[in-house]
């Protein structure tokens, strides 16, 4: 059974090492270390929504999660629904309250949408959100690697002007109000985050 350690890793990264870990099993079944209760929770959630069974136990400060595939857990075929979705970013915080700790989740919310199998048609950033697709941001490493997966990336022309950043886009396209109010209308699903 392969063994893969976690301890240490911030969220998501457990998470994503499961989830790349159960992708490659040839066996179906691994053994996934995690030092902190956030972390066994979310590991075990994941693997239950994959239709794998879990079972966990704790030794020390340290949760030893044995995951094991089931007939249901088939990660790398999955198919992926043609719906359009539309991801809504207004802000280059997530949610409202502390600055870095709303810097720290949207980093995380944006590595997590470039990891996932199923992605958005579209992210659509306005106001404060067009500084995440510009120069200096730290989030473009996962904006450009959703770009090619063809993910569309737009970003606000008058909030480029507004903030001075139109020359420093680095990923997606300069958009306006009416395609982003196109998008917007068209979408079978929007998420803001």
């Amino acid at each position: 059974m392969k063994e893969i350690d976690c301890r240490g890793l911030a969220c998501p990264q457990p998470v994503l090492t499961t989830k790349k870990a159960l992708e490659e099993s040839p066996q179906g079944k691994l053994m996934v270390i995690v030092d902190n209760l956030a972390a066994r929770d979310n590991v075990e959630r994941f693997a239950q929504s994959q239709g794998a069974s879990v079972s966990v136990e704790k030794k020390g400060n340290d949760f030893y999660l044995t995951i094991e595939k089931g007939g249901t857990c088939d990660l790398a075929s999955s198919p992926q629904k043609a719906e359009k979705v539309v991801v809504y970013i207004n802000s280059n915080l997530m949610g409202v309250g502390d600055e870095a700790l709303g810097t720290t989740l949207m980093r995380s919310f944006l590595h997590v949408l470039s990891e996932m199998e199923t992605r958005p048609s579209t992210l659509v950033f306005i106001n404060s959100g067009v500084r995440l697709t510009t120069e200096g941001s730290m989030v473009l490493e996962d904006l450009e690697a959703l770009s090619k997966k063809g993910v569309i990336i737009l970003s606000c022309g008058t909030c480029l002007d507004f903030y001075g950043l139109k020359e420093k886009l680095k990923v997606g396209v300069i958009s306006n109000m009416y395609d982003i109010a196109k998008t917007l209308f068209e979408a079978d699903r929007l998420i803001r985050p």
